[in-house]
């Protein structure tokens, strides 16, 4: 049996669906890319705006239109939160809620009467990671959250913090590093948070990794900028290490973040982003901000905007504020209009643009190390044009004949001239 995995929303979401992808192979099933050759469908939704709510319902509608033979499977936080409503869409053969992940392969197995061929199991690795397009692992450390931030619906959707053993985490990335996954993202809902549960803590967990496996490039996914622990930065100075942390700001006032019951004011916010800069040279701090918070008046607006064009930062993701049914915020006085909203966004992504190329800029002429990705352009004159990303996660290309291959290698390159959305990279 072929089957096809579709993911929205965070890495968390890529890592599951991963480690269902090796699970399937071990069962005797195959990983294809191309929706029209699978049997079987696995979609991994999002619901972590209501903009991913809608587009989770158009990816199962999709798939179920353009492989209406296929047997569909839903899971992740819009079928967990929206169960009943998932089950009733057209095509959708099985509903499989965030509490029962664990159980997806077999539950789907099982339930949909489909048979596995253990005779004929295949070792998990390029076919399941590289045949979709991945040159990077992402590996799931914890899931479930134990703060309540005002906005956000993925705490109902994901529940209590559970953490997975140091052991199995290290493990997971040997046996990844001997398929031929040369970096490791690790990935959960509260990062910060691993360990709460097993009496651990993040820095435990990244030391025994460096100590305990080969693999060349260790990196972090989304980590909320409070609780880590002392030494954190420390572990930055081993190349393996990836410099670059995506921290969530959510926003630059401390009146708008109290009422987004965050944990960090913009002070404490700022000493973390400092003390990683100073730790290590171009250190990349990339970050989510909220425009449109309810009640966000324009001095609180203004504050923000100032306060973000002060620290700088590498990339910035932003959203317009959507009320979420299930969380606080949804009934929170004082909503933004949307014209508003969107004049606020407009100014905040102009300010972005102009960060990111100041940083940008700051590493130009600079070495650095780059693993080339299997994502690549044919040009007119018959190279071949490789894409990849620096440690500090910035995107860079080179042109190279067609003769030659880069994917999933790497090496070290100067960045040389910035291009429209990459930095052109000379091979060394």
């Amino acid at each position: 049996m072929q089957i096809h995995l579709k993911t929205l929303g965070c890495r968390l979401n890529e890592a599951e669906l991963e480690t269902w992808a090796q699970a399937f192979q071990a069962k005797g099933h195959g990983i294809t890319c191309n929706l029209s050759d699978a049997q079987l469908v696995i979609i991994n939704s999002c619901a972590v705006t209501q903009d991913a709510v809608k587009k989770s319902k158009q990816m199962i509608r999709r798939i179920h239109r353009d492989n209406p033979q296929a047997k569909l499977v839903v899971s992740g936080c819009y079928a967990t939160l929206n169960e009943a409503e998932a089950a009733q869409l057209m095509g959708v053969d099985l509903i499989v809620s965030n509490q029962d992940k664990n159980q997806l392969v077999e539950k789907t197995l099982t339930e949909l009467n489909l048979d596995s061929m253990p005779a004929m199991s295949t070792e998990p690795g390029e076919v399941s990671l590289f045949s979709r397009g991945r040159q990077r692992a992402f590996v799931k450390v914890q899931d479930g959250c134990r703060y309540h931030c005002t906005f956000c619906i993925v705490t109902v959707a994901r529940g209590e913090e559970r953490s997975r053993l140091i052991q199995e985490v290290v493990d997971e990335i040997n046996a990844l590093h001997k398929q031929g996954i040369k970096e490791a993202v690790l990935t959960g809902v509260h990062l910060g948070g691993y360990g709460s549960d097993i009496g651990s803590n993040l820095v435990e967990l990244i030391t025994e990794i460096l100590d305990k496996t080969q693999i060349p490039r260790l990196r972090m996914g989304s980590l909320e900028p409070w609780e880590l622990p002392d030494g954190f930065f420390e572990l930055f100075k081993n190349p393996r290490l990836m410099p670059h942390l995506h921290l969530p700001l959510q926003s630059g006032s401390d009146s708008v973040l109290k009422r987004m019951a965050r944990r960090c004011k913009t002070e404490e916010f700022r000493q973390i982003v400092e003390l990683a800069r100073t730790t290590i040279p171009h250190f990349n701090i990339t970050t989510d901000i909220i425009v449109g918070f309810p009640g966000e008046t324009e001095q609180e607006w203004q504050e923000s905007y100032d306060y973000i064009e002060r620290l700088g930062f590498g990339h910035i993701h932003i959203f317009s504020y959507s009320p979420r049914e299930g969380t606080a915020a949804a009934n929170f006085p004082g909503p933004v209009a949307q014209d508003l909203k969107k004049r606020r966004s407009k100014q905040l992504h102009d300010l972005a643009k102009i960060l990111k190329e100041q940083f940008i800029i700051e590493n130009i002429a600079f070495l650095a190390d780059v693993l080339w990705e299997g994502q690549t352009q044919t040009l007119d004159n018959g190279d071949i044009r490789y894409f990849g990303y620096t440690p500090n996660y910035l995107r860079v290309a080179c042109d190279v004949n067609a003769d030659t291959a880069l994917e999933n290698q790497i090496q070290k390159v100067r960045l040389s001239t910035v291009e429209s959305d990459f930095i052109r990279t000379e091979i060394n």
